[in-house]
């Protein structure tokens, strides 16, 4: 592919880490998860962007060579260090080489306005800095992490500082909490005007709240939440067809659902699947997708990762070879203190996988 190669074509230029963490529990419902990255891009990598409904946040220890950031049939965005990609209803590309080290965090609507303490509509379709956000405690907080020993120390420095600066923050008013939750656990599988009598306001009202403290219209989210449910669905086996996917996920018929995908990811629902369910080159901001991808290289009935680090050496390429940890556990709960501290050091397994050759399914 070239210039725009995938995640798992791009070849390293010395020893590489992924490393992937569930956030402390006190962090449910505001974090959905950590990842770290180390890597050298000896040529640029591409990486689509989906239409979201949650807010990612990187943190870079360092810049990389080159970074920039292009919306779909729009300008490039400016490059920032550190950058913050708020809810979006349309696809972009960010495009990378060199050195990439840091952590991602993706985070709820709620979980980013009380972060941030300004309305999400302030980020729709932007890249912006951390820093611009958080000031000079953004450059402190990636000073701390890059100085940190080790993975587990650094997502024990986060869970830290997120449960404090979140739990200090403002909350979202108790109907756009009630409309979030129910439009994000239904998949989208929910009338706009139905979620309205059900949280006691008109519908104009909870679309001009909703857009203006979340981000995006309850109409956006519930189309984004309905095509990452589709995907999810495609990347488990028993499914023939993508008109079955289509049934399945609330879609009226298959085009109804190739009209959404072209929309919300700017590829087809075949090509989208090929790069979600291969780790190649495609962030969708759904939890649920992260953890099949992960899933697909643990033993069977692994619990749900909690910790994972993969080490990968230099001239290889990086692809989804995850080393399975431990899933948080009452007495790691029991050993965080009332601050989100923690003095015990979550171990990460270090280690190798193979990666099984993708399913081939007539239509899928």
């Amino acid at each position: 592919m070239d210039d725009q190669a995938s995640l798992s074509s791009v070849g390293l230029a010395s020893p590489a880490q992924l490393a992937f963490r569930v956030p402390h529990p006190r962090l449910a419902g505001s974090v959905v998860s950590y990842t770290g990255w180390d890597w050298t891009l000896a040529r640029p990598l591409r990486r689509r962007v989906t239409a979201l409904d949650s807010v990612l946040v990187a943190i870079d220890f360092e810049p990389s060579a080159r970074s920039r950031a292009v919306n779909a049939r729009g300008p490039e965005l400016r490059p920032v260090l550190s950058p913050v990609i708020g809810l979006r209803g349309r696809p972009m590309e960010i495009e990378r080489v060199g050195r990439v080290y840091g952590v991602t965090m993706q985070l709820t609507a709620p979980g980013a306005r009380a972060l941030f303490g300004l309305p999400l509509q302030e980020l729709t379709d932007l890249c912006v800095s951390l820093t611009d956000l958080l000031g000079a405690g953004a450059r402190r907080l990636a000073e701390q992490l890059a100085e940190a020993p080790d993975w587990s120390a650094r997502f024990r420095l986060l869970d830290s500082y997120l449960i404090t600066r979140i739990s200090a923050g403002p909350e979202l008013p108790l109907p756009l909490r009630r409309a979030w939750q129910r439009l994000t656990a239904l998949s989208g599988d929910v009338r706009i005007g139905t979620l309205a009598d059900e949280v006691g306001w008109s519908r104009q009202h909870l679309n001009a709240r909703f857009r203006q403290e979340i981000g995006s219209s309850p109409k956006t989210v519930a189309r984004i939440a309905r095509m990452q449910r589709a995907v999810c669905l495609s990347c488990t086996t028993g499914w023939s067809s993508w008109a079955d996917v289509a049934a399945a996920s609330g879609y009226a018929d298959q085009p109804h659902l190739n009209r959404d995908f072209r929309t919300l990811a700017g590829l087809t629902p075949t090509a989208y699947h090929a790069l979600a369910t291969e780790w190649r080159g495609v962030l969708t901001g759904s939890p649920l997708i992260v953890s099949r991808q992960l899933r697909a290289n643990l033993p069977a009935a692994g619990p749900l990762v909690a910790n994972s680090l993969v080490v990968l050496p230099g001239g290889s390429h990086i692809a989804p070879a995850i080393a399975h940890s431990r899933p948080w556990t009452d007495e790691m709960s029991e050993a965080v203190s009332s601050d989100g501290t923690s003095d015990e050091a979550v171990p990460l397994t270090e280690g190798y996988a193979s990666v099984p050759a993708p399913s081939r399914r007539s239509n899928l």
